[in-house]
């Protein structure tokens, strides 16, 4: 069983910058392929990105490339998720996923397990 917590969320002007944390309680976090999805209110939940646990490869969404980084620190069994440049539409309840030794997809259907999110809120 693999348990994640979300952390770093909270309120922030537009153009400003988060940092969140997502800390995996797990033995062998290196194969996880971990993820970041996000929903807003009255919205379906979407991908934001994806870090694969082989090769290093990341993944974004359109709509955060550019601004967001995904990055992983296999020591600590955490992922992150700078966010730059937010803006008012980034406005959602942030979710981190993992994926033991899956792909680097967007299909939150293939993720196995799930954090109970972190809310950020992108103030105009």
């Amino acid at each position: 069983q693999v348990q994640l917590v979300e952390s770093g969320g909270g309120l922030v002007q537009a153009g400003g910058s988060l940092r969140l944390s997502c800390a995996a309680s797990v033995r062998s976090f290196s194969i996880y392929t971990m993820g970041w999805f996000r929903q807003a209110p009255g919205k379906e939940r979407e991908f934001v990105a994806a870090y694969q646990w082989s090769g290093g490869s990341t993944y974004y969404a359109d709509s955060v490339k550019g601004r967001f980084t995904i990055s992983r620190d296999n020591s600590k069994n955490t992922v992150y998720l700078q966010m730059n440049s937010l803006k008012p539409e980034d406005t959602a309840v942030y979710y981190c996923a993992a994926n033991r030794f899956g792909h680097g997809t967007a299909n939150g259907g293939e993720y196995e397990y799930w954090g109970q999110g972190t809310q950020v809120t992108v103030s105009s």
